[in-house]
């Protein structure tokens, strides 16, 4: 192994790094694909890519080519002054979104944040002085202070009061509550929802994505704006290139990250219709908004999952997950749901010790989340080789914890 690849670790000092993740004792020194090497030398397929962020894989060729390229001619200058790839990600991404005005953040959780800013602006617009978002139980949206508090989950709030004001929660996918709120919230600007909970355990709304074009029709209705968070959902991990375009509705604002970047930090917020024109000169910005060497990389995973037919392959590679999944877990009763590859497996119990079982034991990397859903987020570019692996890996575990 090529020792270019190894971090000068000082083992006889303490790390200095903040306690704040719960870290598996492995480490990865390179990638390939679908696969991820340890600094053993040990192979171990990732059925995980980041948490739904290596859309392409590990080290595509193309991508690193264009970084090397990039970061040797030119990194960061400043929204001071032109940015050319910034505008050209713009483009691209106005594209496949079909969304009209685009922000670029540093992270989901700056997205989000830029669509909570967005929805004040415009309630402010509108004469309401205290503007409320409605949001979903179950949500995941950042751990920034606003989108902690817009999040449906109070263990990750724990600790963090006072929250910020201004959202109204509701059970995620009943109509009949978000009705009943406007009735009793006047100061309702926005609905900010996922088209699938992610952290919740891959989750669409009890009537299935039909639930959005509800949700458009309300917001229709009494002037909101429907806000979608497709940070994971999004740079087609559920087969489409983001997840609302399996239905008729269109959102006024659109936030993405995780696989707008492949690897590298960068997120989105969108926006069109009622949306746009909300944000103006002053009203925001961040030193790193699309910086060239971001960009171009926004423009070159586009570009790419455009020309592999990216999108298209993650929906017929995952489907046929689902199909081998259901069929060859059948007699454990499990119940898996998917949609591209975004894929989870609820299992009749708590199964956060196969994260370890797998790992050790089969050389897979998954997750566990809502404390008994397996979740599979593979690389969209993933083959049926590739698939036929993970599942010899994965249902053999699966079949022996619950035995």
């Amino acid at each position: 192994m090529n020792d270019l690849h190894l971090a000068p670790v000082q083992p006889d000092q303490p790390s200095h790094l903040m306690p704040v993740f719960g870290r598996q004792p492995i480490s990865f020194v390179r990638g390939r694909g679908s696969y991820l090497y340890s600094d053993t030398g040990v192979e171990y397929l990732d059925a995980l890519t980041g948490i739904a962020v290596c859309g392409l894989g590990h080290a595509h060729p193309v991508l690193a080519e264009a970084i090397a390229e990039q970061a040797a001619a030119l990194i960061h200058t400043s929204n001071l002054y032109e940015i050319p790839w910034q505008t050209a990600a713009a483009q691209k991404l106005a594209a496949v979104s079909g969304m009209q005005e685009i922000f670029f953040a540093n992270s989901g959780a700056e997205a989000n944040e830029g669509a909570i800013k967005v929805a004040r602006k415009y309630g402010h617009q509108q004469g309401i002085t205290v503007p409320k978002i409605i949001v979903a139980e179950g949500s995941f949206h950042g751990r920034t202070l606003a989108t902690l508090s817009a999040t449906g989950n109070a263990k990750v709030q724990e600790g963090f009061g006072p929250l910020v004001e201004g959202f109204i929660r509701v059970p995620f996918g009943d109509i009949a509550a978000i009705q009943e709120a406007a009735l009793q919230h006047p100061d309702i600007v926005a609905i900010l929802l996922e088209p699938i909970q992610g952290e919740g355990g891959i989750n669409t709304a009890p009537q299935g994505f039909s639930y959005l074009e509800e949700v458009r029709d309300l917001c229709n209705q009494h002037q909101w704006l429907m806000m979608l968070d497709e940070i994971q959902t999004g740079n087609g991990r559920t087969g489409q290139y983001f997840a609302y375009q399996h239905t008729s509705a269109v959102p006024d604002v659109l936030t993405t990250a995780k696989g707008l970047g492949n690897g590298f930090p960068i997120g989105a917020v969108m926006t069109q219709g009622r949306g746009a024109g909300i944000l103006t000169a002053g009203n925001h910005g961040s030193t790193y908004s699309g910086t060239t060497l971001g960009s171009r990389i926004v423009y070159t995973v586009i570009d790419l999952i455009e020309k592999e037919n990216i999108v298209e392959n993650a929906a017929k590679i995952g489907n046929y997950l689902v199909e081998q999944l259901r069929t060859q877990l059948a007699e454990q009763k499990v119940i898996v749901r998917g949609f591209g590859m975004m894929i989870g497996i609820e299992l009749p119990k708590n199964c956060a010790e196969l994260v370890d079982i797998t790992r050790d034991q089969k050389h897979l990397l998954i997750n566990v989340t809502a404390g008994n859903v397996v979740r599979l987020l593979p690389a969209l570019n993933m083959d049926q080789q590739q698939a036929d692996d993970l599942l010899q890996r994965l249902v053999p575990a699966i079949r022996e914890f619950l035995a």
